[in-house]
């Protein structure tokens, strides 16, 4: 089985994209014509993840986010100033023979989309699953056991494997009702603006109002300070039971290639091994 045969089974399994899709799921180094000697899942291909690759006898690493630091994640270094860090790293991935394949868009699409259905399998939410009142786009809603915040911020730090997260809200407050919900950012999950009737549109004002029908809690990915999370830290200075929980966007995902290299075990029918790779937190809370 060669590498591209492995993507194949990936891109049969997704669904199907128009022919003259343009995104950035592709391959981003490496050789799809070599025998595949081993898979590695890996949320964003850092510089540890592709040593470990390589020291588990695996030559395919399919990920998620990123791997040369651009948004349109071009398999070449782009910009007109030169980036060092991007020559040595690509080297190394030639010395040591990896291929990365991105899997982004399509696992996005899938339904159910195949990242979220990692996070809710492994925080153990499955079962929880419910809806509130309302039609909430990019919102997985759960009714939980009742727990403190501080309680859930320890569960998703061990969970997840953070190093810490930030949090809104009281730690000793008792929430049930939470939301997995989308980036908190302009113009990213719905487009911003105003109406026909001059009322003013953003992802956050949903975020908000799914918050006053009911959800004790959000589970954002990236966050900008001064819609929703201003919403929260107002909502409980005012005395309301509302809290947020700041994972960050890789914290948001990462679960979801460890469900990765579950499907693809059972794609490649265990003809090569599959082992997922844990990214980890970039980020220190103290020194």
């Amino acid at each position: 089985m060669k590498n591209k045969d492995v993507v194949q089974k990936l891109l049969d399994f997704h669904p199907q994209f128009p022919a003259d899709y343009d995104g950035c799921d592709d391959y981003k180094c490496g050789n799809p014509e070599d025998e595949c000697k081993g898979i590695a899942t890996a949320l964003t291909p850092t510089v540890d993840v592709i040593r470990k690759t390589y020291e588990l006898g695996c030559n395919l690493l399919i990920v998620h986010e990123p791997t040369f630091y651009s948004t349109p994640d071009f398999p070449t270094w782009r910009s007109k100033e030169p980036n060092k860090i991007y020559e040595e790293k690509k080297q190394l991935l030639a010395d040591l023979g990896i291929t990365i394949w991105r899997d982004h868009d399509h696992m996005h699409a899938h339904k159910p989309d195949c990242i979220f259905a990692g996070v809710e399998k492994y925080l153990g939410w499955a079962e929880y699953r419910t809806s509130f009142d309302g039609d909430w786009p990019m919102a997985h809603c759960y009714k939980i056991p009742e727990i403190t915040v501080a309680g859930l911020a320890k569960e998703l730090k061990e969970k997840i494997g953070l190093n810490g997260l930030r949090v809104i809200g009281e730690p000793d407050a008792i929430i049930s009702k939470v939301a997995i919900v989308g980036h908190l950012l302009p113009q990213l999950v719905l487009e911003d603006g105003l109406d026909e009737d001059g009322y003013w549109f953003e992802y956050s004002t949903k975020v908000m109002n799914l918050l006053d029908k009911g959800a004790d809690a959000i589970i954002p990915g990236e966050v900008i300070d001064w819609t929703a999370f201003s919403y929260i830290r107002d909502a409980v200075m005012l005395g309301k039971n509302k809290a947020a929980f700041n994972i960050g966007h890789f914290g948001m995902e990462e679960l979801g290639m460890k469900y990765a290299a579950e499907y693809i075990s059972d794609l490649v029918e265990n003809q090569v091994p599959v082992h997922y790779i844990p990214s980890g937190d970039m980020y220190r809370f103290d020194m």
